[in-house]
Parts: C-alpha cells; structure tokens; sequence
C-alpha cells in the first residue's frame, strides 16, 4: 500500500493542508514568477523577456504551451476564474501576453483548456487502476483508495472544481472532450459491479454513477471543509492520524453500501 505520505508532506498540520500542498506543487511545477518568500508570497519578479527569448519560445513552441497551463492552473487555483490575472500567469511561465494569446485565444479559452487537463489527470491514472482485472471488490476499493489520495495529491484539482461550481459549470459545458473520457469511468464501472452482482459480491440495485459520487464526495467534503470542522469540532482532520483514518472509512463504507 502506497504512503500518503513524503517526510515532507508530514508537516502539513503546521501550515494547514492546502496552503503547504499548494506550495510543494508550486515548487514542483516551472514557475516564472520569483522566489517564494517566508510567507508565500513571490519575491522580486523577473525582468521583461528579451526579444532572443521570445524567439526561443516560438522555437519550442510544446514547452511553452506547457509552462503556460503550469502556471495558468497554479493562478486559477489560487485566484478563481475572477481574480486570477493574464499577467500574473505570463510572468509565472517566464513569457509574455502576446504568445499566451497567441496559443489559448484568450483568458476563457485558457482556463477552459486548464479545466480540462485537470480532468484528464485524473481520469488516465483512473485508467492505469485496470479495476477490471482485480476482483470486484479489491477493484472499488481500490477505486476508493486512488480517488482520496490523488485529492490528496493535487489539491489544485479541487480549488479548480470549487470554482467551476461557484459559476455552475458554465465553462465546462462548453467542453467536448470531457463526455468521452467521464464515459470510460462509468462503463469500467459498471462491468465490475455487474461482475460483482454475477457472483453474489453486490446487491443488485448497485449504480456505478451513485457508488463513485460516493466515494468523491467523501473525500472531496472532507478536505473542502477542513478548516471549518477542524474547528468546530476541536480536531486537526489534516493530522496523518485522521486521514489514515478517515482513508479507510471511505473503503469501508463505500463497499458496505453495495455489498450484499
């Protein structure tokens, strides 16, 4: 069983799990923007690209495109559809406006293009599970396991789906590439509880749809509200304690819900 997680990512209690994760993809991502201070703030910004630089750019024109949706998902996530800034983004991909422009159109364009990446994240590791070859229950649980953790990996993914939620999917329903791949989850779904209900494993009524919005909405609650109920209920949830923990209620009770 995987680790949730790194020496590093041990320390997430002192600064609260969002903001040190949001940090440690930050370092982990190529960052146009400075040095990050103390207090994650960005230092001294970079001077304005030369002409010799811009000329590189459009010689290598993938790593660009990639540089900008690194730094295009880093700013939606932090700032919101609203707030984030084209030239924030521009700085952080160490370009200018002019190419982000010239390769998403526009800041719409861009961060529906950042919606969907997120989307394809998940849903190809979903797909290297191959559930279908496990046993039906080794694969929802499985399921279960990968579903928390990735939230847990890429806290990004969720800030990005908040938002698309604050203005109702307004910019996902625009999508034409997101149908297909949400499709293949539901159909490697249900091939394994209608193998699971051939041999006795699960209860008929079991849906594939109802048993993954259950084990998202588990975990997605969860992290979206832990500040609140960290407080509330005087108990630091983002404790390795409490994730293991609560990692294992996920399993439990998603598998109860269909198991006969």
């Amino acid at each position: 069983m995987l680790s949730l997680f790194t020496l590093e990512q041990g320390r997430a209690s002192e600064f609260g799990f969002y903001n040190f994760a949001l940090k440690a993809y930050e370092r982990n991502k190529r960052d146009g923007g400075g040095e990050m201070n103390d207090s994650g703030e960005h230092g001294e910004k970079k001077k304005s690209r030369r002409p010799s630089q811009e000329r590189t750019a459009q010689r290598d024109p993938e790593r660009t495109r990639a540089a900008i949706l690194e730094a295009a998902t880093r700013e939606f996530a932090e700032n919101g559809m609203g707030g984030a800034r084209v030239d924030a983004i521009a700085e952080r991909a160490g370009t200018n406006k002019r190419m982000l422009y010239h390769y998403f159109g526009d800041k719409e364009q861009l961060y529906l293009r950042v919606l969907e990446e997120a989307y394809v994240g998940i849903r190809t590791a979903e797909r290297a599970l191959h559930i279908g070859d496990r046993s039906p229950e080794e694969g929802i649980g499985e399921l279960a396991l990968f579903t928390w953790r990735y939230f847990l990996q890429h806290p990004e993914f969720l800030s990005l789906l908040g938002t698309e939620n604050l203005h109702r999917a307004r910019w996902l329903r625009q999508s034409v590439r997101l149908k297909e791949l949400h499709s293949h989850l539901i159909g490697e779904l249900t091939d394994v509880l209608e193998q699971g209900k051939k041999q006795g494993v699960f209860i008929e009524t079991a849906d594939p749809l109802h048993v993954y919005l259950t084990i998202a909405s588990l975990g997605y609650f969860y992290l979206s509200n832990q500040y609140t109920l960290s407080t509330i209920f005087g108990r630091d949830l983002i404790e390795p304690t409490h994730l293991n923990a609560w990692e294992k209620h996920i399993v439990h009770v998603t598998l109860t819900s269909i198991k006969r």
